[in-house]
């Protein structure tokens, strides 16, 4: 388990040294290492509480595991693989062609594949954790890598391995051995062999640092003694030639090792001394032919965990491109765990770390695995019986991927990105620490060790893929340090210590992120903590000291940066950036004596810095933070405010503040002046536990203009108020203006208050004083609020003898004061007696007032001597009485006063009281205030349950009574009252109306449904004989309204209804109801008959005035109208008739009109010649729909007058019919030409979508990730969609992304789709320009097209179905219109003239089962022609 170095002193001297000796001193720790994993085990324990359900993934055990062989016998594609959560990580077309740019050794093209897949981004840590990480470059082994490249052409650097040593091989075949002092111990091999053998590809250092084995990139091994620098061994057969060592890697036993070769086989290789012969025995543990292996990781466990019991299996894990493997090499043999990858990216590098931890009091290894964004943490444990079990515990999804994986502890932590960024991770939280770009190191990259360069190149493309970013060889870690290899640099880097990571952020004038930081060490809340230990106290005692140094260095600065000259807000503003969280923090630590102190003293040289830092105690002391403050600050403090003119801050500052060590008389004068009642108060009550004399202070003030009668200012308003308040509190045994009194002093001054209250005279009264001055103030002042103080405190008395006697003197004082005394409003006297009332009422009342009072009270309210504040006086004896002052009054006595005074609201509560519920109704009527709620009064009689049925009978035989007045004030209200509860009466109601207006108001509020009546008319069953005689009186009083009424009345007869017009003289009524009963031409003829009046009128008006301008004539005006509504009866009704009938109707209307110009003579034209002829062209446009136009021509030409040569008199209609004719016509012929236009451009578009071919973006599935030409199914189709990914049928059925609609098969793009199962295909053109459901493009292998005697084939073909191509192509034909298409737009507005030729004059169509396009907010015209597109 790697840890790094937790002691202080040790971390202390890490710091102070350089970076040549930090690695000197780290690495002669080896030693002492093992006590602080020890330590490092202690915390993990100690901080179990924190750590994740590790059942949450429990992989369950296998009663039999699977055997090796049966594993390499598994195929690597198999069909039910692990799929990952998140299909967008299976995001291929991703892929960047370009190479980036790095420092790879080997290899040009190494660089990162993908474009990050950048999910979200995460805050920025710096400011939260600090500088987690330092990182060094060790100059001497860098320089001395440079060196030996140019002396001894050892070449470029290849591999690192870190132990008490540090060994780097080179590309000519030389390992470098450093000791703790970055010296060149050794230089083991020869430029000679390295041209046989190739580049180190992989180095390896046993666990005491005796023995080094190298691999190479042509596949040879050698292993070398450390301590003499000899060759030890050479070993050429281990594994298959051809192929380069990827990996080497000793396990815990010395004589045991495993090796990875770009083969993707894995071996394990057993070391041998046999009579002084060193061997070396080989055995495959995995064979790259059944799937290959790019990355294994044995567990290596520290001396002080040899121990434990899952040593002994000395385990090996295993990443091959598509599973891990677990498998023990110990005792025997033996497979303990598979986990499948599912589809990655096949770019992505996989990772392998072992390192042991503390899970729920236990410590056992975790591997942590992952490839590409993902990171799975496994659990291992070993169980009583010997088996071994594997927990999955939360994993880590990332915005980024991965090329190395490292633990630098327990709970930290270190990934390197494909774009050479470090990130710090914390694995508890999986919050990121810290981000650090390393691309200065040049990292060195083993791209050609995985594509076997040296050897041919003959490795699988999968595994040159991955090898891409293969930098397993480039990183080291050791002893909680992770070393990096550059090019021509090796960099180390640990975890900072707490105080160094402070430290950094003060060098870089990060004050308040230091002693945020630092504040989180003091509360446990940082992450990657070293160099803390002890317990909690003593962590937090060490780390106080340290922020307390902060704070005074924080404190000078603030002093030291401030600008000297300049406006004095800028101070101001400086000052308060930092002043506040001195202050914060102070009070965070519980330092008040270093803040009262030491700060205080320190700010207090600058007068600004001062008054801030006295700003901010303000909400610390408003909450109760803050007690205990020294007198001088707590004087300054309060001179502050007052010099800035912030009493109100004062006064709020004052009540929480204790004051005893202050100058109480300097502090109440001070008050007194600034109107600081309530610290007044608090002073008095707290300073020197007097309670009477604020009292006192208020009282003179508001007591003479009270006295006096005049009207109290907003000042001397606001004391009485506080006055009140004051008193309450005090009665009550709360402290003023917060907080409660001393329980031991609650009696005391309670009593003090009542003797204070009840006394006959003030201090130093004049000869004048009335008695009781003090309660006869407060009663002027507020009457009602004082008695309310003291009903609240008669609450809480209890019943022994001295508090009844205090009640009762209490109540004689109020009555003796107020009674005797004329000063006081009937409002005032009422409160009282309202308060009596309910004392009196209480069932444990020991109260005695003298009945006698009560009645002068009710003589003093109902008989004053003037008749002013009639309502008020009301209101108080109501009160009084629903107080429960009912029972000190005769009831009799009291009705007669209120009907004498008018108290209708009095004489209500007392019918009330005795069920008289109609009489209450006449209390309504005379009460002008109240009158129109006599309606909802009747009605809640009426229809609320509880009243008996003589109750009822009664309120509505009152009702009845006065059934005149209720329509008079409401005839609306009176019409629903009659209509909700006595519908089967209105006959009778009818009777009782006697004046026709009021009969007619009520009919109308009855019958009418737009005067707004809320009762079901079809309910009501009204007799047409009512409904008539409403129509009677509507032609008597409104005769203009007849028509619409007519239009939304039902009950009517017609006969009755025409007679009854016919009376009344009202034609267009009568053509109306006549036209409704059918008789259209008895209808046409009334309208006739009014029209040819009309025009008899204008005739005879221009005989008689032949010079008058007629621009205005009402007669004229007259004849239009008349002839507009002839015309809309005509028209409403000629749809129904044949054209004899329609002739009939519309001749004798052009000749009426045409009538009034025939008699004028040419000599002496018609005065309204001009007006006439354009009415009669308006009556023949309106004809011209109706009767064809040769039949007008010859009715025209046949008329004897116009025979006879007078056809230049209608040459004029004659030419209007035929423009028109001609304007319809080039309409016409304009919509053709238009439709044609579209049709053309839309089948060309069409013509042009369905021959478009679909160009695939890439040439592999991008589910199976192969590329389609190596599948071998003959039976399998190829899918190309319209978004250019591409897939095998099968696969794409395999992630049922198939749909079949109407016998067709249509297909999902499984990349494109938000979910991989659409239930069903939507037709809407938005979901599937979205990519949901998206048309493809199917190429069929040969095998695959059907017989000519498939029947399936034959069905298909016999109706006319598009194919999927078609429909792709008719899709994006649709998305070209932005709107409405035309032939949609065509459609609806023929459907809306049909259904207007059918249903003449019917409302337009609503609800929800008609929508129009033209009613869709998106609807807009398109004025311009169709964008024309291009291939």
């Amino acid at each position: 388990m790697d840890n790094e170095p937790d002691h202080e002193n040790v971390e202390q001297s890490l710091c102070a040294k350089t970076t040549d000796e930090e690695l000197n001193k780290s690495l002669n720790l080896e030693a002492s290492l093992s006590k602080f994993s020890y330590i490092d085990l202690d915390k993990e324990l100690e901080f179990k509480n924190d750590l994740i359900d590790d059942k949450e993934f429990d992989i369950p055990q296998v009663d039999t595991p699977p055997t090796l062989e049966s594993i390499l016998n598994e195929t690597d594609d198999e069909d039910d693989s692990f799929v990952l959560e998140d299909p967008t990580l299976l995001n291929i077309d991703t892929i960047d062609s370009h190479s980036y740019d790095t420092s790879s050794v080997a290899s040009s093209d190494s660089g990162d594949r993908t474009n990050l897949k950048r999910k979200k981004k995460l805050p920025d840590s710096f400011s939260l954790h600090g500088s987690v990480m330092r990182h060094s470059l060790l100059k001497g082994i860098s320089a001395q890598i440079v060196s030996a490249a140019d002396k001894v052409d050892a070449g470029l650097p290849t591999a690192i391995a870190v132990s008490s040593l540090i060994a780097v091989g080179t590309s000519h075949g030389l390992a470098l051995i450093f000791d703790q002092n970055q010296a060149l111990r050794l230089c083991l091999g020869s430029t000679s062999v390295g041209g046989q053998y190739g580049a180190i590809s992989a180095l390896s250092i046993n666990n005491d640092c005796s023995r080094l084995l190298c691999g190479f990139a042509k596949g040879q091994i050698t292993m070398w003694d450390l301590a003499s620098g000899k060759l030890l061994r050479s070993i050429t057969d281990a594994h298959p030639p051809g192929t380069a060592i990827l990996h080497i890697k000793f396990t815990d036993d010395p004589t045991l090792a495993v090796c990875n070769d770009s083969g993707g086989s894995v071996f394990e290789l057993t070391f041998k001394r046999v009579m002084g012969v060193r061997t070396c025995e080989s055995r495959c543990l995995f064979s790259g032919s059944k799937g290959e292996v790019c990355c294994i990781e044995p567990l290596h466990s520290k001396p002080e965990l040899k121990d434990h019991p899952i040593t002994q299996f000395s385990l090996l894990a295993m990443a091959s491109l598509t599973k891990i493997l677990v498998i023990g090499l110990k005792p025997s043999l033996k497979v303990w765990m598979t986990f499948p990858y599912g589809r990655m990216d096949p770019s992505s590098v996989p990772l392998l770390a072992w390192h042991f931890v503390a899970v729920h009091n236990y410590v056992n290894p975790m591997l942590a695995f992952c490839r590409g964004d993902v990171v799975h943490f496994l659990l291992v444990k070993r169980d009583e019986s010997g088996a071994i079990h594997v927990t999955k515990q939360k994993h880590l999804h990332l915005y980024y991927d991965l090329i190395n994986f490292t633990w630098i502890n327990s709970r930290t932590i270190v990934l390197l990105d494909s774009v050479e960024k470090l990130h710090v991770i914390d694995r508890q939280t999986q919050e990121e620490l810290e981000m650090v770009e390393i691309s200065e190191v040049q990292l060195v990259y083993n791209s050609s060790h995985f594509k076997s360069l040296a050897t041919g190149g003959n490795v699988s493309q999968a595994l040159a893929l991955v090898g891409e970013k293969a930098c397993y060889q480039s990183i080291s870690s050791y002893g909680g340090q992770i070393f990096y290899l550059g090019t021509k640099s090796v960099y180390v880097m640990m975890l900072r210590s707490w105080r160094e990571r402070v430290d950094h952020l003060l060098k870089q004038d990060c004050l308040t992120e230091a002693l945020a930081l630092a504040w989180s060490f003091h509360e446990g809340k940082a992450k990657a903590v070293v160099g803390l230990s002890g317990d909690a106290s003593k962590r937090k005692a060490v780390v106080t000291d340290r922020m307390v140094e902060i704070l005074f260095h924080y404190a000078d600065r603030a002093l030291k940066k401030c600008p000297d000259q300049g406006k004095i807000q800028v101070m101001e503003q400086h000052f308060q950036d930092m002043v506040p969280i001195i202050v914060d923090y102070c009070l965070l630590l519980q330092r008040k004596d270093l803040l009262f102190s030491q700060v205080y003293d320190k700010l207090s040289e600058n007068s600004v810095a001062k008054g801030v830092f006295l700003e901010c105690l303000e909400p610390y002391i408003l909450s109760d933070k803050l007690v205990g403050i020294t007198p001088q600050v707590m004087k300054d403090l309060i001179v502050h405010f007052q010099d800035k003119k912030l009493m109100e801050n004062v006064e709020a500052l004052i009540v929480h503040m204790d004051i005893t060590s202050l100058d109480i008389q300097q502090v109440v004068l001070m008050c007194w002046e600034n109107r600081l009642y309530d610290a007044m108060i608090y002073v008095y009550n707290r300073g020197m536990n007097e309670f009477i004399s604020p009292m006192e202070k208020l009282f003179r003030v508001i007591a003479p203009p009270l006295n006096a009668g005049k009207t109290l200012t907003d000042e001397q308003v606001v004391m009485g108020n506080k006055l009140l308040v004051y008193i309450s509190c005090c009665l009550a045994g709360r402290a003023y203006p917060l907080g409660d009194i001393p329980e031991d002093l609650v009696p005391l001054v309670k009593n003090q208050v009542f003797e204070f209250l009840i006394r006959l005279h003030s201090t130093e009264a004049p000869p004048e004083e009335e008695i009781y001055p003090y309660i006869r103030t407060l009663l002027h002042f507020d009457t009602r609020e004082f008695l309310n103080v003291l009903a609240l405190t008669f609450e809480d008395f209890k019943n022994d003898k001295q508090a009844v006697e205090y009640q009762q003197r209490i109540v004689d004082i109020l009555l003796k004061v107020m009674v005797e005394n004329s000063d006081f409003t009937p409002s005032q006297v009422g409160c009282l007696f309202t308060f009596l009332a309910r004392q009196l009422a209480k069932p444990d009342n020991t109260l005695f007032v003298n009945r006698t009072l009560f009645d002068q009270v009710l003589e003093f309210l109902c008989s004053p001597d003037d008749d002013s504040r009639h309502s008020e006086r009301q209101q108080v004896l109501l009160e009084l009485l629903q107080a429960g002052g009912i029972v000190q009054f005769e009831e009799s006595r009291l009705i007669r006063m209120a009907e004498k005074a008018e108290f209708y609201q009095i004489c209500e509560f007392m019918y009330e009281r005795e069920h008289q519920y109609d009489k209450i109704i006449d209390c309504y009527l005379r009460d002008p205030l109240r009158e129109e709620e006599v309606f909802n009064y009747i009605h809640n009689i009426l229809s609320i349950p509880g009243h008996s049925a003589e109750e009822k009978q009664s309120v509505w035989q009152k009702a009845m009574d006065h059934i005149e007045e209720l329509v008079c004030l409401k005839p609306c209200k009176a019409a629903e009252l009659v209509a909700t509860h006595f519908s089967e009466q209105i006959e009778t109601v009818i009777k009782k109306l006697q004046n026709e207006v009021l009969l007619f108001k009520f009919l109308r509020s009855l019958l009418d449904p737009r005067e707004g009546i809320h009762v079901n008319q079809e309910l009501l069953q009204i007799s047409p004989c009512i409904t008539e005689q409403f129509i009677e009186l509507l032609c008597q009083f409104s005769p203009n309204q007849v028509i619409e009424t007519l239009q939304v009345l039902e009950c009517y007869r017609l006969e009755e209804t025409i007679q009854i017009t016919q009376k009344y003289q009202l034609h267009e009524v009568t053509a109306y109801l006549l036209e409704k009963k059918g008789d259209i031409h008895g209808a046409f003829l009334i309208m006739l008959k009014r029209l040819q009046s009309k025009l008899q009128e204008i005739t005879h008006q221009d005989e008689i005035f032949l010079n008058l301008d007629t621009k205005e004539d009402p007669s004229l005006k007259n004849v239009e109208e008349t002839m507009v509504e002839t015309i809309a009866l005509c028209q409403r009704n000629s749809h129904n008739l044949n054209q004899q009938q329609r002739e009939a109707l519309w001749f004798p209307l052009l000749e009426a009109m045409m009538a009034p110009q025939k008699l004028s003579s040419s000599a002496a034209p018609h005065l309204h010649s001009e007006a006439l002829k354009s009415l009669t062209m308006q009556v023949l446009n309106n004809m011209a729909a109706f009767i064809a136009l040769p039949s007008i021509l010859q009715r025209i030409l046949q008329d004897p007058v116009y025979g006879k040569g007078k056809l230049g008199e209608i040459q004029g209609l004659i030419l209007g019919m035929l423009d028109t004719f001609s304007y319809e016509q080039t309409l016409l012929e304009t919509t053709t030409s238009l439709l044609n236009q579209d049709l053309h451009w839309s089948l060309c578009n069409l013509r042009a979508s369905v021959t478009r071919g679909l160009n695939p973006k890439q040439d592999y599935c991008s589910i199976c990730l192969q590329q389609y030409k190596r599948r071998q199914e003959m039976a399998d189709e190829i899918i190309v969609f319209s978004c250019g990914h591409l897939y095998h049928s099968f696969c794409l059925q395999s992630k049922e992304c198939t749909i079949e609609i109407e016998g067709q098969t249509r297909w999902t793009c499984y990349k494109c789709s938000s979910i991989n199962k659409v239930g069903k295909l939507s037709e809407n053109s938005s979901e599937v320009k979205k990519g949901r459901i998206t048309p493809s493009q199917v190429k069929m292998s040969p095998s695959c097209h059907p017989s000519k005697g498939d029947p399936a084939v034959k069905k298909a073909t016999s109706e006319p179905v598009l194919d999927p191509q078609q429909i792709q192509a008719f899709d994006q034909l649709c998305h070209l219109y932005r709107g409405s298409s035309r032939l949609a737009l065509l459609t609806e507005l023929s459907q809306k003239r049909g259904s207007e030729s059918c249903r003449p004059f019917s409302g337009s169509q609503s609800g929800p089962a008609f929508t129009s396009i033209f009613q869709k907010e998106n609807f807009q015209l398109q004025l311009i022609p169709p964008p024309v597109t291009e291939d």
